[in-house]
């Protein structure tokens, strides 16, 4: 059976942060290992800042149903990857084909990462997502592959997986193969603090009340029926689709239907949360197709008929 002892070193050339789960060398399951591709899962555990890795002891041991170890690494809340293992791991289960990974068995031909979300009310947050982009690129040059040998598990699933939750695996393969070229994407954060780049009325006021929020502080308004936008300013640098992402603290006192409008070739789109729930991270609001030029791309509306503070604070574009 062959074993991976490469992993370590190869997270870290990539510039992932790693550590190490007591004798990963030697802890692993009976059976053939020759992976020839990476398989990304979430773990359905909840994490936070303040406990990232909930699921760790069950991926190291198991579970009554399944022995350990899970996977070969867990990715925890900050993006940090706890190597499990260097050999065969229950992750992957059958594989019914999926890409150029052929049906068989799935813990013989696949590397797992475990991404360390509930996959429910919670997606993995952007430092997970980073990491296991770096990792997966780094993985998959060590083993001769190309970024179409990183799969999701609902991809190669024959028991109905839905893992990994909220995650567009054509944009992860996109975004794997760009890190393998040395290549990056265009992004571009506006935060509400950002000079020449975020405007709003008076009509709203400025917090630091919540943890979660991204920066310095964050503006707030009541809902009312008449927009007043707060807007956020990009010069986007050519006509393509872009990800646009949205970042808010989130708490039960503001508003469950916030909208937030995209500034697109076809006109304007407006897409609804609820930012009572799932804070303090970058949530996908959609791709769009965006104009070239410097000008107000995204806003926030107070325009909602639910209660509640509507919140701004941070927009995020990135080329696709």
């Amino acid at each position: 059976m062959a074993t991976i002892p490469w992993l370590v070193d190869v997270l870290r050339g990539a510039g992932v942060q790693v550590v190490v789960e007591g004798d990963w060398l030697n802890r692993m399951r009976p059976g053939d290992f020759n992976p020839i591709g990476v398989l990304w899962h979430h773990t359905a555990a909840t994490s936070s800042a303040t406990n990232p890795h909930p699921a760790l002891n069950v991926c190291i041991n198991g579970r009554s149903d399944l022995p350990g170890p899970l996977c070969q690494a867990l990715v925890d809340y900050h993006g940090v990857f706890h190597v499990i293992s260097a050999g065969r791991c229950n992750h992957a289960g059958v594989s019914g084909g999926s890409g150029p990974i052929p049906a068989g068995d799935g813990n013989t031909l696949m590397i797992g990462w475990e991404i360390d979300y509930n996959g429910v009310s919670q997606q993995m947050t952007a430092a997970q997502y980073n990491a296991s982009i770096a990792a997966t690129a780094a993985v998959l040059k060590r083993l001769g592959r190309d970024a179409s040998y990183a799969r999701g598990h609902r991809e190669t699933s024959t028991t109905g997986k839905i893992d990994p939750s909220f995650i567009d695996l054509d944009k992860m393969r996109s975004d794997v193969a760009a890190k393998m070229a040395g290549g990056t994407a265009w992004s571009s954060v506006v935060d509400n603090s950002t000079a020449g780049r975020f405007t709003a009325s008076s009509s709203w006021g400025t917090s630091t009340y919540s943890g979660q929020r991204y920066g310095a502080d964050y503006r707030f308004a009541d809902p009312v029926a008449a927009s007043d936008a707060a807007w956020y300013k990009f010069n986007v640098p050519a006509t393509a689709n872009y990800r646009v992402d949205a970042w808010w603290p989130a708490n039960a006192g503001y508003n469950a239907a916030t909208p937030y409008i995209v500034a697109t070739t076809t006109g304007n789109r407006t897409i609804i949360v609820d930012q009572r729930a799932t804070g303090g991270q970058w949530r996908t609001l959609g791709t769009f197709t965006l104009p070239a030029g410097d000008a107000n791309r995204v806003a926030v509306s107070r325009w909602s008929s639910a209660s509640g503070l509507v919140i701004a604070d941070a927009v995020r574009l990135t080329r696709v």
